[in-house]
């Protein structure tokens, strides 16, 4: 018998609009309390929004708000700040 195949979770980039593994992406999350943070879980309570993890994604996100427009609040610039720490490995 043959074994059923595992389905991959996708999800689309709010910045290049393209659908990745969940696993290649970061996923930003607005708390209930209205704290915007890094979910490296991806299981954090509230609503949440996908970058690709490269650079010119988190560029693309800042330039156009699309942060902004997913999460429906203000995002600190230190959290793309965050974001580029993140991507290269130094947190």
């Amino acid at each position: 018998m043959v074994a059923p195949i595992k389905k991959v979770p996708l999800r689309r980039c709010i910045a290049t609009q393209t659908q990745a593994p969940k696993k290649d992406l970061i996923r930003i999350v607005r708390t209930p309390e209205g704290e915007v943070k890094i979910d490296l879980t991806g299981k954090a309570n509230g609503r949440g929004a996908y970058l690709l993890k490269s650079l010119e994604a988190i560029d693309l996100a800042q330039k156009r708000l699309s942060l902004k427009r997913a999460l429906e609040c203000e995002i600190p610039e230190t959290l793309f700040e965050q974001l580029k720490e993140v991507i290269l490995g130094r947190k």
